[in-house]
C-alpha cells in the first residue's frame, strides 16, 4: 500500500515540476535575454529587389534528403506503425492501405495534383491547369515558391505530404472496410479535399491572402498542421462515423516492438517534414529541426506522466504515441515559435489527445481505431491554434498573440474551422459516392477471418 501511495507521490511530483519548468515565465525570461533595442536587418537596411532564382547546391542536397526522409515517413514508419497497432490478422492488410496509398498519389501528383495545389491561382480556391502532366516543366525550372532548388524536387517533396495525408486517416478505418474502397477513397479524397486545402493554405490561395482579403494576417501553417494533421483527422472521425464499429475491437496492440520501430522511423523522417518546409538548408531549418525533437520529447513524456497517474503504469504505447502527438501539433509552428512555444506546445499535445483517446473516444462511442482523430486531428488542431499564440517574429517574422497581435490567432482559428468543414463535408460526400459504386464495408465473415486472408490471401505470421 505505501509503495503504490509512494508511486503516485513520484509521478505527481515530477509532473509538476515537469509544468513548473514549462510554464509561461520561461518565454519572458527568453525575451527579455534578448536585445530589445537591435535593429533588425530589414529595418535598417534600404529595400533592395529581390535575387533572380538561382539553384542552390547545398540547398538542393538538403532538399533531396528531406524528401527521402518525408518519403520514409509514409513506407516503412507509418505502415510499421499502424500494422503493429492492428490486430494481427489485419496487420499485412494495413500495411498495404499506407504501401498503394503511396503509389496512387505519386502518380496522381504528376498528373494533375501538383499543379492544381501549386499552379496559377484561379480566384483563390485551386491552381491553374498549366502544369498538367508536368508540362513546361525541365531540369532547370525553379518555382517562385522555392527559388534555390529544381521545381522537380519542389513537386517530389510535396508529393510525399500529398501521399503521407491521405495514408493518415486509414487509421480510422482499418480492420473493417475494403480495399478497394479504400483505393477509391484515396483516389478521389486527394483530389476533392487535399488538392484544394493544399492551394487554400501554401499555393496561393484565399487562406493565404487574408491580408488583402479581410485587413487579417495570412495563415500560418508552417509543415502542415491544417493542410495534413486536421484534414486528415477530421476525414479519419468522419469515416469511422459511417463505417460503424469493427465487431470485434482489439484490446492491445498486435505487436508493439512495430509500433516502436515505426514511431523511431516516423520521429527520424518528421525532421525532413518540418525542417524541410524551410526550403532551404538555412538558420530557419535549422529551428524547425530543434523544435520538432523537443517537441516530440516534451510529448512523449508529457503523455506517460499524465498516463501514469491515469492507469498506474506508464505504457511503452503511451511514448509512442505522445511522441507523435507533439510532432503533430509542432507541425504547423516549427518554423515560427521559439523554444519555449514548443516545449509547451509539446506538453499540450501530450496531455490534451491522451484525454481524447482514453476519455472523449469512450464518451461519444466512435470507433477511430488508431486514434487517428485523437491524435492528428486534435494535435493538429491545438498546434494550428498554438502558433497564433507563440509565433515569434525573431524566427520568421510573424506576430502571434503574445508579441501583440491578436489577429493572427483570429485567422489561425479560421484556418482550422474552414478546414475541418469543409474536409468533413466532402468525406462524407466521398463515402456516399464510394458506398454506392463499391460499398464500404467488407462482410462478417471477411471480419471474423481477417483482412489479410479476405482481402490479400495471405498472413502476416506463419508461425
Amino acid at each position: 500500500m505505501k509503495s503504490a501511495i509512494m508511486k503516485k507521490v513520484v509521478v505527481a511530483v515530477l509532473f509538476v515540476a515537469l509544468a513548473a519548468l514549462l510554464s509561461p515565465p520561461l518565454i519572458m525570461a527568453e525575451e527579455a535575454a534578448a536585445p530589445a533595442s537591435a535593429p533588425s536587418t530589414a529595418a535598417a537596411m534600404p529595400a533592395a529587389a529581390s535575387p533572380a532564382p538561382k539553384i542552390d547546391t547545398g540547398d538542393t542536397a538538403w532538399m533531396i534528403v528531406a524528401t527521402a526522409l518525408v518519403m520514409l515517413m509514409s513506407i516503412p514508419g507509418l505502415a510499421l506503425f499502424y500494422g503493429g497497432l492492428s490486430k494481427t490478422k489485419d496487420t499485412l492488410n494495413t500495411m498495404a492501405m499506407t504501401f498503394v496509398t503511396f503509389c496512387i498519389v505519386s502518380v496522381l501528383w504528376v498528373l494533375y495534383g501538383y499543379t492544381f495545389s501549386f499552379g496559377t491561382d484561379l480566384k483563390g480556391i485551386i491552381g491553374g491547369a498549366e502544369k498538367l502532366f508536368l508540362k513546361g516543366i525541365g531540369p532547370n525550372s525553379i518555382s517562385d515558391l522555392a527559388k534555390t532548388i529544381p521545381e522537380y524536387i519542389f513537386i517530389a517533396y510535396q508529393l510525399t505530404f500529398a501521399a503521407i495525408t491521405v495514408a493518415l486517416a486509414s487509421g480510422a478505418y482499418i480492420e473493417r472496410m475494403k480495399f478497394s474502397a479504400w483505393i477509391l477513397f484515396s483516389v478521389f479524397w486527394m483530389t476533392v479535399v487535399y488538392l484544394p486545402v493544399a492551394h487554400w493554405v501554401w499555393g496561393g490561395g484565399w487562406l493565404s491572402q487574408m491580408d488583402k482579403l479581410f485587413g487579417l494576417p495570412n495563415a500560418l501553417d508552417f509543415a502542415g498542421g491544417t493542410v495534413v494533421h486536421i484534414n486528415a483527422g477530421i476525414a479519419a472521425l468522419v469515416g469511422a462515423l459511417v463505417l460503424g464499429k469493427r465487431r470485434v475491437k482489439a484490446i492491445i496492440p498486435g505487436n508493439l516492438p512495430l509500433v516502436v520501430i515505426g514511431a523511431g522511423l516516423l520521429w527520424f523522417g518528421w525532421f525532413g517534414f518540418n525542417a524541410g518546409s524551410a526550403l532551404a538548408a538555412s538558420g530557419l531549418a535549422g529551428a524547425a529541426f530543434i523544435n520538432t525533437n523537443t517537441a516530440a520529447a516534451v510529448g512523449a513524456l508529457a503523455w506517460m506522466f499524465v498516463e501514469w497517474m491515469h492507469s498506474g503504469k506508464p505504457t511503452v504505447l503511451g511514448l509512442a504515441s505522445g511522441a507523435v502527438g507533439g510532432l503533430v501539433a509542432i507541425t504547423p509552428a516549427a518554423g515560427f515559435v521559439n523554444i519555449s512555444g514548443a516545449i509547451i506546445i509539446g506538453v499540450a499535445a501530450g496531455v490534451i489527445p491522451f484525454f481524447a483517446v482514453a476519455k472523449l473516444k469512450p464518451m461519444f462511442g466512435y470507433d477511430d481505431t488508431l486514434d487517428a482523430f485523437g491524435i492528428h486531428g486534435i494535435g493538429g488542431t491545438i498546434g494550428a491554434i498554438l502558433t497564433g499564440v507563440f509565433a515569434d517574429p525573431a524566427i520568421n517574422g510573424a506576430k502571434g498573440l503574445l508579441y501583440g497581435n491578436p489577429g493572427q490567432l483570429l485567422t489561425q482559428l479560421i484556418a482550422v474551422a474552414v478546414t475541418l468543414v469543409y474536409s468533413g463535408v466532402m468525406t462524407f460526400i466521398i463515402f456516399m459516392i464510394i458506398k454506392a459504386i463499391v460499398g464500404l464495408r467488407v462482410g462478417t465473415e471477411e471480419e471474423t477471418i481477417g483482412l489479410d486472408e479476405s482481402e490479400h490471401g495471405e498472413r502476416a505470421y506463419n508461425s
